[in-house]
């Protein structure tokens, strides 16, 4: 998403060097593009971990692309914001278009040499579109709310952080309204989202360790 604001802090990048350090074999014996979600609440630092992640890998030579939930929604982010103010049953899976992530998943598997995916503008709340091409990309970094549904991925990466730990993030982020309602949207979210922590491979704790799922 153009204009998202991310700030990688300490936190963030030592999460993203541990899952380095346990990713890396994988990505090395990959004779393919490996792909990696990285899953998790609003705010609890999806980009960021992405983004410091993908730092380690341009250390290594490593090239890689980073492809987030957030251009996917059926609507740009205000107008899905007063979508769900109308009717907060719109709040869920339904609002992102994740068979097209899916589908642009299954074209870098099947070795397609680009993708053409959608791409928000947050300033303009717009939707259009962007190509990206893969040649020489080893590593694709998925990240967002409900990314380890995903079928066409080798690794689930789940953030264990809730929307009552995240709360001062989102504030500083400023994205939303700050309000009772975002909080009941968060909890819809919270209820959604929590359920997927059983499906992931590796587990990125409260405090930013990182371990495999049991």
């Amino acid at each position: 998403m153009r204009g998202d604001r991310i700030f990688v802090l300490g936190k963030h990048l030592r999460a993203a060097r541990e899952l380095m350090e346990l990713l890396l074999p994988e990505i090395t014996r990959s004779s393919g593009k490996f792909i990696m979600t990285i899953a998790g609440e609003s705010g609890s630092g999806k980009s960021e971990v992405a983004e410091a992640f993908s730092g380690f890998l341009a250390k290594r030579d490593l090239k890689f692309v980073i492809l987030q939930q957030d251009d996917y929604f059926v609507y740009p982010p205000r107008t899905n914001a007063q979508m769900r103010r109308k009717d907060i049953g719109h709040v869920g899976i339904s609002e992102v278009h994740l068979d097209l992530l899916d589908e642009n998943l299954a074209d870098i598997m099947a070795g397609e040499s680009e993708i053409v995916k959608p791409l928000v503008i947050f300033a303009d709340d717009r939707i259009t579109e962007e190509r990206i091409t893969l040649g020489g990309v080893r590593v694709v970094i998925v990240e967002g709310t409900y990314t380890t549904l995903l079928k066409n991925v080798q690794r689930r990466v789940f953030i264990d952080r809730t929307y009552l730990d995240t709360r001062e993030t989102r504030k500083h982020r400023a994205r939303e309204e700050q309000d009772e309602f975002l909080e009941r949207v968060l909890r819809i979210e919270h209820e959604i989202i929590s359920a997927h922590k059983s499906k992931a491979d590796i587990i990125i704790t409260a405090d930013y360790g990182v371990k495999e799922n049991e």
